[in-house]
């Protein structure tokens, strides 16, 4: 079950690429993500279906990890879609009060979800098999009536997956909120620059960011490689999905294990060389005008 899991989730990651750097707009992207993401869901439901849980710990793992995957990204599309559809016109104002109508909404979820929250952000398993196994709870009033599959539910797969996906919302609003007074403080005449995407291999990017923070760039060494991640996923429209996975495997290399930093610094020094000769050859032409 993990190997299949592992290699749908890939497979969706790669889908969700594909459609983040083609020439859709935002909303647009937004909305294929949404559905994307349905149809995966559907599928891993008709896979389960099927398929009988070796043990506890294998249940667990399936609602804990595989399962919240999966909805937390439909969940967080959702979320950024809605935001951009009901966006209200108006000034830097308007925009700054809804982006923070948002934020207090999921500041309210987890204040309503401490408990969970904090089992959750610790690490905690001493309560997985009463949340992450299935049968023993009313599935209408535990799970908001978002699944009324008993077979397909837990007390607190659905919970968790609205947690992952307001954690990645929240850092969407954030940015959106910096962005907007950024924008206040931006003189006219300079005007924003258009969004970038990472069309390069993910493994790169996961390498570099690693590299930064490892050499403290950001908020002078005080900050998480989960929020640096985020970041980097939102300004350049990529999902590094199992980042850290990425990471081991980096690791793992028996040669060039900085591969892509050391890529950086030799285009880096051949784009000096370049210049430095270009402007050496104009000054040989100006001596012998």
């Amino acid at each position: 079950m993990r190997t299949f899991a592992e290699r749908f989730y890939s497979a969706l990651e790669n889908q969700l690429n594909e459609v983040s750097i083609n020439e859709e707009s935002i909303a647009e992207q937004y909305k294929t993500s949404i559905t994307l993401c349905k149809k995966a869901m559907a599928k891993l439901k008709n896979y389960i279906s099927s398929y009988a849980f070796e043990n506890k710990e294998d249940e667990i793992y399936f609602f804990k990890v595989v399962k919240p995957q999966f909805y937390s990204k439909y969940i967080y599309f959702i979320n950024v879609y809605k935001f951009i559809m009901q966006t209200p016109p108006g000034s830097e104002g308007i925009l700054k009060d809804y982006i923070n109508y948002e934020l207090a909404d999921i500041k309210r979820f987890f204040d309503h979800n401490q408990a969970f929250y904090q089992y959750y952000r610790s690490g905690s398993t001493q309560m997985d098999e009463l949340y992450f196994t299935r049968g023993g709870f009313d599935v209408h009033v535990d799970l908001e009536e978002f699944e009324e599959d008993e077979q397909y539910s837990t007390s607190h797969d659905y919970k968790l997956s609205k947690i992952i996906a307001n954690e990645k919302y929240q850092d969407f609003l954030n940015l959106e909120l910096q962005k907007s007074i950024e924008h206040d403080e931006t003189p006219p005449e300079m005007g924003l620059e258009l969004p970038l995407t990472w069309t390069s291999n993910k493994t790169d990017l996961v390498e570099l960011i690693y590299a930064l923070v490892a050499l403290g760039v950001f908020n002078n060494g005080n900050t998480e490689i989960r929020s640096v991640v985020s970041f980097f996923q939102t300004v350049f429209q990529v999902d590094l999905g199992s980042y850290y996975h990425k990471y081991q495997d980096i690791m793992k290399r028996k040669k060039e294990r900085t591969a892509f930093l050391d890529k950086l610094k030799l285009a880096l020094l051949r784009r000096i060389e370049e210049k430095l000769d270009e402007e050496a050859s104009a000054q040989q032409k100006l001596k012998f005008s």
